[in-house]
């Protein structure tokens, strides 16, 4: 599980050191915006298609009954983030997810599995998806001054921008810039660890430019500034990524903490604490911080894990305990709400998140 530290260790004792001796969140009153931007890929392992629409169905009846009992300190709803893949496309399955997220419980946005593909063909998938997204099942968000039809991103395999070593799963030097030119508003895919494609950049929400003829233009980037608008480059928004020194292998190692919601990872308070460590905000608001978690939703064990073992209602207990306890002010919000936040905060540095959350960007139902 330590496999690939190297690649982004300093960054994170430097992380570790700069939170230590800053006393910039000892000010104000602390937000936590929260949301899960799930992988969701109804037939992950190649299925038949019954098994693929049991499991939407399984979302439909049994993810509802969890996330209506809970809400933030606004009332509202846990938001689950459907990212869901290009290459597995199917009218019925979508409109199951759409119910979902009509009931005000989630939101979609688009995942890609690609290889050995080029700028052009990836050019018109994206435009494709974005199309039926919207215009067949009222999906995706539209750009409220210029009714551009935007999606949030995240790369299958890890591979964004062709990071992996071996060039497989991806095979587009200039990604980013394709992305940006059919309407991806941010990325989410990171952090990868202890994949070899993790950015050395962790625990950031920042602006990738791309090369267009070198791979992994997100490795680094310029941060998102509040009160600096920022026209250039791909917004990236970065999940957890630390040691949790509370869980560690064979009581010695400390595990790593990537932000995955799985059965084998749990939803213990040491876990909260980390994400709230990790400190993930845009400069100049740390009393904003963004915890932005992923999972597999659609895979047997850690459905039964969610529903059948009470997973997603201990995580969603324990992180409105932890907060309340703290005297935080927690918001469920979706991908799309962090983006308009994040926008919000850069043009107008307002002191309330919440009334940010359909700053730009609008949805389309």
């Amino acid at each position: 599980m330590l496999r690939n530290t190297e690649i982004w260790l300093l960054s994170y004792f430097r992380q570790i050191g700069k939170f230590l001796l800053s006393g910039e969140r000892k000010q104000g009153k602390l937000h936590i915006l929260f949301t899960i931007c799930d992988h969701y890929e109804p037939y992950w392992n190649k299925v038949d298609r019954s098994t693929a629409y049991s499991r939407v169905m399984r979302w439909l009846k049994q993810y509802q009954a969890i996330a209506e009992k809970h809400t933030d300190s606004f009332g509202r709803n846990p938001k689950h983030c459907f990212f869901y893949p290009e290459e597995e496309y199917e009218a019925g399955l979508l409109e199951m997810v759409k119910e979902i997220c009509d009931n005000g419980f989630g939101e979609t946005e688009i995942h890609l599995h690609h290889d050995n593909d080029t700028a052009d063909n990836l050019r018109l998938t994206l435009l494709d998806f974005k199309r039926r997204l919207a215009e067949e099942h009222g999906l995706l968000s539209v750009d409220r001054d210029t009714n551009e039809i935007k999606y949030g991103f995240i790369h299958g395999n890890w591979a964004l921008d062709n990071s992996r070593p071996d060039g497989k799963w991806c095979g587009v030097n200039n990604e980013i810039t394709v992305l940006q030119d059919t309407g991806c508003y941010a990325d989410f895919t990171m952090p990868s660890a202890p994949s070899d494609t993790q950015t050395s950049t962790i625990n950031s929400i920042y602006y990738a430019i791309d090369d267009p003829n070198t791979p992994k233009s997100h490795d680094r980037g310029r941060n998102a500034f509040a009160g600096e608008s920022q026209r250039d480059g791909l917004l990236c928004i970065q999940g957890p990524l630390a040691f949790n020194t509370h869980n560690r292998k064979f009581g010695i190692l400390p595990r790593i903490e990537n932000g995955r919601v799985a059965a084998n990872s749990g939803v213990g308070v040491d876990r909260l604490k980390v994400w709230d460590r990790c400190n993930i905000h845009v400069a100049g608001r740390p009393d904003i911080v963004f915890v932005k978690l992923y999972s597999h939703g659609t895979q047997e064990k850690d459905m039964d894990f969610f529903f059948d073992k009470g997973g997603l209602d201990a995580l969603f207990t324990n992180l409105e305990n932890y907060c309340q306890k703290n005297e935080y002010c927690l918001h469920y919000v979706s991908a799309r709400n962090m983006y308009n936040v994040i926008k919000g905060l850069e043009r107008e540095n307002s002191p309330n998140p919440q009334d940010l959350y359909d700053y730009e960007l609008k949805l389309i139902r």
